[in-house]
Protein backbone atom coordinates (compact mmCIF):
# COMPACT_ATOMS: atom_id res chain seq x y z
CA UNK A 1 0.00 0.00 0.00
CA UNK A 2 1.71 3.13 -0.77
CA UNK A 3 1.22 6.42 0.96
CA UNK A 4 -1.06 7.71 -1.53
CA UNK A 5 -3.50 5.12 -1.25
CA UNK A 6 -4.10 5.92 1.98
CA UNK A 7 -7.38 7.20 2.96
CA UNK A 8 -8.91 9.26 5.64
CA UNK A 9 -12.71 9.06 7.23
CA UNK A 10 -14.08 11.00 4.60
CA UNK A 11 -12.79 8.96 1.99
CA UNK A 12 -9.80 11.16 0.57
CA UNK A 13 -6.49 11.51 0.91
CA UNK A 14 -4.74 12.62 4.08
CA UNK A 15 -1.60 14.16 3.54
CA UNK A 16 1.61 12.61 5.65
CA UNK A 17 2.81 15.36 8.64
CA UNK A 18 6.34 16.81 7.98
CA UNK A 19 8.20 15.67 11.17
CA UNK A 20 9.39 17.87 13.21
CA UNK A 21 12.31 19.67 13.27
CA UNK A 22 14.55 19.40 16.49
CA UNK A 23 17.23 21.21 17.71
CA UNK A 24 20.69 19.05 18.27
CA UNK A 25 22.62 20.54 20.84
CA UNK A 26 26.01 19.27 21.71
CA UNK A 27 26.35 19.92 24.62
CA UNK A 28 25.31 22.51 27.90
CA UNK A 29 26.87 25.67 26.90
CA UNK A 30 26.92 26.27 31.04
CA UNK A 31 28.70 22.96 32.24
CA UNK A 32 31.90 22.79 30.35
CA UNK A 33 32.90 26.19 31.47
CA UNK A 34 32.57 25.32 35.16
CA UNK A 35 34.35 21.78 34.44
CA UNK A 36 37.03 23.47 32.16
CA UNK A 37 37.57 26.38 35.37
CA UNK A 38 38.17 23.74 37.86
CA UNK A 39 40.46 21.95 35.68
CA UNK A 40 42.42 24.82 34.95
CA UNK A 41 42.08 25.45 38.47
CA UNK A 42 44.02 22.21 39.44
CA UNK A 43 46.91 22.36 36.42
CA UNK A 44 47.69 25.50 37.52
CA UNK A 45 47.86 24.81 41.36
CA UNK A 46 45.99 27.77 42.70
CA UNK A 47 45.48 28.02 46.45
CA UNK A 48 41.74 26.40 46.21
CA UNK A 49 42.83 23.44 43.92
CA UNK A 50 46.08 22.90 46.49
CA UNK A 51 43.27 22.98 49.31
CA UNK A 52 40.79 20.27 47.58
CA UNK A 53 43.80 17.81 46.48
CA UNK A 54 45.30 17.87 50.03
CA UNK A 55 41.91 17.44 51.47
CA UNK A 56 41.77 14.40 48.85
CA UNK A 57 44.96 13.15 50.25
CA UNK A 58 44.02 13.51 54.14
CA UNK A 59 40.87 11.54 53.29
CA UNK A 60 43.00 8.97 51.42
CA UNK A 61 45.94 8.91 54.02
CA UNK A 62 43.00 8.62 57.27
CA UNK A 63 41.79 5.81 55.23
CA UNK A 64 44.90 4.01 55.17
CA UNK A 65 45.66 4.69 58.92
CA UNK A 66 42.68 3.20 60.03
CA UNK A 67 42.80 0.28 58.17
CA UNK A 68 46.71 -0.40 59.52
CA UNK A 69 45.34 0.33 62.74
CA UNK A 70 42.67 -2.60 62.73
CA UNK A 71 45.26 -4.52 61.06
CA UNK A 72 47.96 -3.70 63.98
CA UNK A 73 45.41 -4.14 66.71
CA UNK A 74 44.35 -7.84 65.39
CA UNK A 75 47.63 -9.10 65.16
CA UNK A 76 49.46 -7.84 68.29
CA UNK A 77 46.35 -8.35 70.41
CA UNK A 78 47.00 -12.13 69.39
CA UNK A 79 50.50 -12.48 71.66
CA UNK A 80 48.71 -10.84 74.34
CA UNK A 81 45.87 -13.03 74.17
CA UNK A 82 48.11 -15.91 74.24
CA UNK A 83 50.30 -14.45 77.64
CA UNK A 84 46.98 -13.99 79.44
CA UNK A 85 44.85 -17.27 78.13
CA UNK A 86 48.16 -19.64 78.10
CA UNK A 87 45.45 -23.02 77.85
CA UNK A 88 44.92 -21.12 74.44
CA UNK A 89 48.23 -22.59 72.89
CA UNK A 90 47.78 -26.00 73.92
CA UNK A 91 44.35 -25.94 71.67
CA UNK A 92 44.87 -27.55 68.34
CA UNK A 93 42.85 -27.59 65.35
CA UNK A 94 43.34 -30.42 62.83
CA UNK A 95 45.69 -31.25 64.72
CA UNK A 96 47.86 -27.59 64.10
CA UNK A 97 48.53 -26.23 67.25
CA UNK A 98 46.43 -22.83 67.69
CA UNK A 99 49.05 -20.21 67.64
CA UNK A 100 50.24 -21.83 64.58
CA UNK A 101 47.00 -21.47 62.74
CA UNK A 102 46.14 -17.98 64.04
CA UNK A 103 49.66 -16.42 63.15
CA UNK A 104 50.82 -18.58 60.23
CA UNK A 105 47.37 -19.19 58.30
CA UNK A 106 44.30 -16.47 59.49
CA UNK A 107 46.41 -13.39 58.30
CA UNK A 108 46.90 -14.02 54.40
CA UNK A 109 42.86 -14.13 53.78
CA UNK A 110 42.57 -11.39 56.51
CA UNK A 111 45.10 -9.28 54.93
CA UNK A 112 43.61 -9.98 51.72
CA UNK A 113 40.10 -8.98 52.87
CA UNK A 114 41.43 -5.59 54.83
CA UNK A 115 43.79 -4.94 51.25
CA UNK A 116 40.59 -5.39 48.91
CA UNK A 117 38.51 -3.37 51.40
CA UNK A 118 41.05 -0.75 51.13
CA UNK A 119 40.87 -0.51 47.45
CA UNK A 120 37.19 0.03 47.20
CA UNK A 121 37.50 2.68 49.56
CA UNK A 122 39.82 4.56 47.92
CA UNK A 123 38.19 3.94 44.48
CA UNK A 124 35.25 5.43 46.07
CA UNK A 125 37.08 8.61 47.52
CA UNK A 126 38.82 9.39 43.72
CA UNK A 127 34.93 8.57 42.29
CA UNK A 128 33.94 11.26 45.15
CA UNK A 129 37.04 14.06 44.45
CA UNK A 130 36.19 13.61 40.44
CA UNK A 131 32.74 13.86 41.24
CA UNK A 132 33.10 17.47 43.35
CA UNK A 133 35.98 18.74 40.39
CA UNK A 134 33.14 18.09 37.28
CA UNK A 135 30.73 19.65 38.93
Amino acid sequence: MSKHAATGPSGGDLPTPRPRRKRVVLADSRAPVTVLRTVTELEEQTSWAEEVVRGFIRTQFRTAVALALLVFLLFGSLPLLFFLIPTMSQVSVAGVALPWVLLGIAPFPLLFGIGYWYNVLAERHERDFVDMVEK
